[in-house]
C-alpha cells in the first residue's frame, strides 16, 4: 500500500489516473487504459476521490477505498475481454487489490501498446472511442492522430504510397541530377546506372506502380526527397523544414545562421539535407590523420551527428496536420525535432538492433549515396560516439501532446569540471535565498505546477481556490523573480515553471 500511495501523492500525471469508483468500475477507467494504452503506459488507481479545491497532493487525493473490490476486478476483466474495448494489452499480474486496514483499493498497470495494435480504442468506432493523454488527463484523439496510429501499422512504412496526379514532372531534375552525380560515384559499375530517371527512382522506391489498381506515380519519398519544391507545398503544406544556428545568440540576435524556404532553394528533403549537413560539421574538430596517402578528416563525432540528421527525416510523419523538421546547432550541441511520435519504447530505441522506420525508401536513398547506418545500428552508434568522448547521454524526448519526437546531443563533460560544481553551489544558495522571500501562496503556486508545462491563469485559481485577479497577480510576481516564465500577452497568456 506504501508504494501506492506514494503513486497517488505524486498527483494525477501523465502516467497516474485515480478514480473514485466506489461500488462499480466507471466508464471513464476504460477511457483512461485507451489514453495510456495509446501514449506512455501508465497506472489507473480505483478507489480515490479527488477534491478539486486543494492543492496539495495529501489533501486533495482522499483514499476512501471501494466496495466488492473482487467483484469489481471481475467485472473489468470481463468488459475489458468484450467488444466494449478493442483489444486487451494486460496480463494476470497488470490488475491487483491492495489492502490496508479495512480499505481496498484496485491498480491496473497499463502498458503502452506495440505500433502494430494502436489505436486502442473504446466501442467499435476508432475515431470516436480512441483517447490519449496528456498532463491534464485524458482526451479524444484528433483523427490526424488515430488516421497516424493506423497508418504506423503498416510493416512497410508510409513512404511508399503513391501520390495520385504527381509524376516525373514534379521531380526537380536538378536535384536528382546531383543524387545521382554522388550515387554514381560511390557505386561505380552499378547496374542502376544505366538507367533513365524514371526506372532508377523507381529501383530506389521513389516512383511506383500498382498493377492491382491500374495506378502508377511518385512516391511520398520520391516527391519530399527530390520534388520541385512548389509541388511539395502543394502535397504537403504542413511540413516545414528549418535550420538555425544559436551559437552566438544574444538578446538582439535570434540566431546566426538559417536555412528555411525563401525561394532560393527548391525545398526537398534531399536539398536540405546536404545544405544543412556541412554547415552543423563545419565547426567539428578535425584531427590529421592518414590512411595510406589519403588524409582522414572526418571523426565519428562527424558522423554521429549525420546519423541524427538522417534518423529525423527517416522517422519522421510527414502525414500529420502539422509538423517541423527543424534542426538547431549550439554552442554546445544540437537539436533535432521532427514530426510523429516514437513507434518503438524508448529502452528499445536505447538498446538498439531492432529499427522500424516510417520511411524504409528515404532511408535506402540515403544509405545508398553514404548517409545512414545498417537498420537498428543508428542510434546505438550516436550513444557509442558521445559515450567515448565523455560527454552526457544523448537524450530522446517524446512529446505526445505535440506528436513530434527531439533528440538532443549536447557536447557536454557527462562529469563536470570544479568550476562548474562551485557554480551549482552558489545557484542553490541563490534559491534558498529567494525561497526564503517568497510567500505562502506563491509557494502553494509553485508546487501545483509541473515543470515545463502550460498553465492558465484559471486552472492555478482553481488549484489553489483564488479568484482570477489575484492568482495573476501572484503569477506576475513569480515571472518577474525568474521562477516562471510565460507565453502570449493577455488573454492567451499561459505560465511555465522553470528550474
Amino acid at each position: 500500500m506504501q508504494e501506492v500511495k506514494q503513486l497517488i501523492y505524486k498527483g494525477e500525471k501523465v502516467d497516474i489516473e485515480c478514480k473514485e469508483a466506489e461500488s462499480n468500475v466507471p466508464r471513464s477507467a476504460y477511457e483512461s487504459y485507451s489514453a495510456f494504452a495509446n501514449t506512455k503506459g501508465g497506472y489507473i488507481i480505483l478507489g480515490v476521490k479527488e477534491d478539486k479545491k486543494k492543492a496539495l497532493p495529501e489533501e486533495r487525493f482522499i483514499i476512501q477505498g471501494i466496495q466488492n473490490s473482487k467483484k469489481q476486478v471481475e467485472d473489468f476483466w470481463n468488459t475489458i475481454n468484450s467488444i466494449k474495448v478493442n483489444r486487451n494489452l494486460l496480463k494476470d499480474e497488470d490488475v491487483f487489490i491492495v489492502e490496508e486496514s479495512g480499505v481496498s483499493l484496485i491498480v491496473i498497470k497499463v502498458p503502452r501498446a506495440d505500433y502494430k495494435m494502436r489505436p486502442i480504442y473504446v466501442g467499435e468506432n476508432p475515431y470516436k472511442g480512441t483517447f490519449k493523454r496528456n498532463n491534464e488527463g485524458d482526451y479524444h484523439a484528433t483523427e490526424h492522430e488515430i488516421r497516424g496510429m493506423i497508418r504506423d501499422q503498416n510493416p512497410d512504412g508510409n513512404d511508399g504510397m503513391i501520390l495520385e496526379y504527381y509524376t516525373m514532372d514534379d521531380i526537380d531534375k536538378e536535384t536528382l541530377r546531383k543524387y545521382r552525380q554522388i550515387f554514381e560515384i560511390r557505386n561505380d559499375g552499378h547496374v542502376w546506372n544505366a538507367l533513365d530517371d524514371r526506372l532508377f527512382l523507381e529501383k530506389l522506391g521513389g516512383y511506383r506502380k500498382d498493377r492491382r489498381e491500374g495506378k502508377e506515380g511518385l512516391t511520398l519519398a520520391g516527391l519530399m526527397m527530390f520534388g520541385d519544391g512548389l509541388a511539395i507545398r502543394d502535397e504537403f503544406d504542413n511540413i516545414f523544414m528549418d535550420y538555425r544556428n544559436e551559437s552566438e545568440i544574444t538578446m538582439d540576435i535570434r540566431w546566426n545562421d538559417r536555412i528555411t524556404y525563401d525561394g532560393t532553394w527548391e525545398n526537398n528533403l534531399f536539398n536540405f539535407f546536404t545544405k544543412v549537413t556541412p554547415k552543423l560539421t563545419e565547426d567539428l574538430k578535425k584531427p590529421f590523420r592518414l590512411e595510406g596517402i589519403q588524409r582522414i578528416d572526418e571523426t565519428p563525432v562527424h558522423k554521429a551527428v549525420r546519423e541524427a540528421f538522417v534518423n529525423l527525416i527517416i522517422h519522421a510523419d510527414y502525414l500529420m496536420d502539422a509538423g517541423v523538421l527543424k534542426v538547431i546547432k549550439r554552442s554546445n550541441g544540437f537539436e533535432f525535432t521532427n514530426p510523429g511520435i516514437l513507434k518503438l519504447p524508448l529502452e528499445d530505441i536505447y538498446r538498439g538492433g531492432n529499427s522500424k522506420s516510417r520511411n524504409p525508401h528515404m532511408q535506402t536513398m540515403l544509405r545508398m549515396v553514404g548517409f545512414g547506418d545498417n537498420a537498428g545500428s543508428g542510434f546505438p552508434s550516436i550513444l557509442a560516439t558521445w559515450e567515448e568522448e565523455g560527454w552526457v547521454q544523448p537524450e530522446l524526448i517524446e512529446d505526445t501532446a505535440l506528436n513530434q519526437v527531439t533528440l538532443y546531443l549536447k557536447m557536454i563533460p557527462e562529469h563536470g569540471e570544479q568550476s562548474t560544481k562551485k557554480s551549482a553551489e552558489s545557484a542553490e544558495k541563490s534559491a534558498e535565498t529567494q525561497e526564503a522571500l517568497l510567500s505562502e501562496r506563491q509557494k502553494q503556486i509553485l508546487a501545483c505546477m509541473e515543470l515545463e508545462v502550460l498553465y492558465k491563469t484559471e486552472e492555478i485559481a482553481e488549484k489553489i481556490g483564488l479568484k482570477g485577479p489575484r492568482t495573476r497577480q501572484l503569477l506576475n510576481e513569480l515571472v518577474a523573480m525568474g521562477r516562471l516564465t510565460c507565453t502570449a500577452a493577455t488573454k492567451n497568456r499561459r505560465y511555465i515553471r522553470i528550474e
